[in-house]
């Protein structure tokens, strides 16, 4: 077996898989007890040798990795959470003391972000929420005129009787902002109602429109990019297991094609011998 299949192998084992896993668990453990100083004083030489330990073995497994891309190891940055990876594994690895101390202790909090990378389920997830991002303008845009409306009408109806929540557009729009949340709402109605009778079309019409439809728009938003992520994933998956058994097809092709040459190339040199 050769260098490049045993890598691939050891990457893909689950017991390896949750080697790393628990070095990311263990780690993100030692980056809560360090902010502790009655924790550091007396156990601070046993959390360096744990890091230790965790940065030899994300190491390894860094370097196991780019060996299973060999011949082509810069294929691997191809990926983004390749490089995610490799920068944060590169970074927690700078000397502790001095001026890089900040960016290896920043470094050790980002590699509990690794676990992300290495759970198929929550890249899923991180993947969805960022191809939302860009769908989710129009959204945003569309609560913000929702909100700026319903916040100028508040001042107007009930700035004279409830001042703290509507005496200015900037109070209104964060009183209506909070009453996102579904929280205190009917509190809000209530300091108002017998100053302004109708004041419940106003809440009630803010509620439904700003929570129960453009909300729930976020959420369709979201399902549907869930969706196509599901899909393109698929789609990269399966190219993933079909790559290596098309090369291998045609690396079998050419080597059939190269000894049928050199039998024909031997067949000719004896004719030529016997002529």
């Amino acid at each position: 077996m050769t260098v490049v299949g045993w890598a691939q192998r050891v990457v893909a084992d689950r017991r390896f898989n949750a080697l790393i896993v628990g070095a990311i668990l263990v780690n993100a453990v030692l980056v809560g007890l360090e902010t502790s100083e009655a924790l550091v004083a007396p156990f601070g030489d046993l959390f360096f040798v744990l890091y230790l330990v965790i940065s030899v073995i994300f190491v390894i497994e860094i370097t196991l990795r780019l060996i299973t891309y060999w011949p082509h190891p810069w294929a691997f940055f191809r990926d983004p959470w390749n490089v995610f990876d490799f920068v944060v594994i590169g970074l927690s690895i700078l000397p502790v003391g001095g001026r890089f101390a900040t960016v290896a202790r920043l470094a050790r909090l980002l590699r509990v972000l690794r676990v992300v990378s290495i759970m198929p389920e929550l890249r899923l997830i991180v993947g969805t929420m960022l191809r939302s991002i860009g769908s989710m303008v129009g959204v945003i845009v569309l609560l913000a005129l929702v909100v700026y409306t319903y916040a100028v009408i508040g001042v107007y109806l009930f700035g004279a009787y409830d001042p703290q929540n509507w005496g200015s557009l900037g109070a209104a729009v964060w009183t209506l902002f909070e009453a996102l949340t579904l929280e205190g709402w009917l509190d809000l109605q209530a300091a108002v109602a017998n100053d302004v009778p109708l004041s419940w079309i106003y809440f009630g019409s803010y509620i439904l429109i700003a929570v129960f439809v453009v909300v729930n728009l976020f959420i369709a938003v979201i399902l549907n990019n869930l969706e196509r992520v599901k899909v393109e994933q698929a789609a990269e998956d399966m190219a993933a297991q079909t790559t290596p058994d098309v090369e291998s097809d045609l690396l079998r092709r050419v080597d059939t094609i190269r000894n049928e040459l050199a039998e024909l190339e031997l067949r000719l040199k004896a004719q030529a011998e016997a002529g």
